[in-house]
């Protein structure tokens, strides 16, 4: 069935440091495998760190305003009609930024897969989603945010041998 915008209200993130808004149209239209978020960030902010996915493409297209993509290390200016796509690997690392005067307002589209890992290269962290997607509601069996560096030998300790 099919859902206007309008009708959804916005949410807000969690985290205290991020101030953009989101619909997730995906969701609300009953998506199993694509979702879609209509976000909204104003201006002098930043959406999510900076990162990439192992397990799912994404894909940004710019609605009203105008900001600063850095994908794969280089920046893009972002206007009405830019279109991205984020592949699921390295080269695909994204974070977008309103350096505009105005709220900048695009489409996000992404495949729906689990499990995921995703990856934050500024931080040298990683996120892992297990039972729901990354943008999923469902209940996870496994998530959680981990430093890459704490890497353990897996035949250390009692509980390996």
């Amino acid at each position: 069935m099919p859902i206007n915008a309008d009708d959804l209200s916005w949410t807000t993130p969690d985290a205290a440091d991020a101030a953009w808004r989101r619909k997730q149209l995906g969701e609300a239209a009953d998506s199993e495998e694509l979702g879609c978020s209509l976000y909204e960030l104003p201006a002098g902010q930043r959406s999510w760190p900076y990162h990439y996915h192992t397990a799912n493409e994404e894909a940004l297209y710019v609605l009203a305003g105008a900001g600063t993509l850095r994908l794969d290390g280089e920046t893009y200016p972002l206007r009405p009609g830019e279109y991205a796509a984020f592949p699921a690997d390295a080269s695909g690392a994204h974070r977008v930024v309103n350096d505009g005067d105005e709220p900048l307002r695009y489409l996000v589209v992404s495949t729906m897969r689990e499990p995921d890992v995703t990856v934050y290269p500024d931080s040298e962290t990683f996120g892992v989603y297990v039972g729901s997607p990354p943008g999923g509601r469902e209940q996870r069996s496994l998530s959680g945010y981990y430093r890459i560096d704490d890497d353990v030998d897996y035949w250390d300790g009692e509980n390996n041998r």
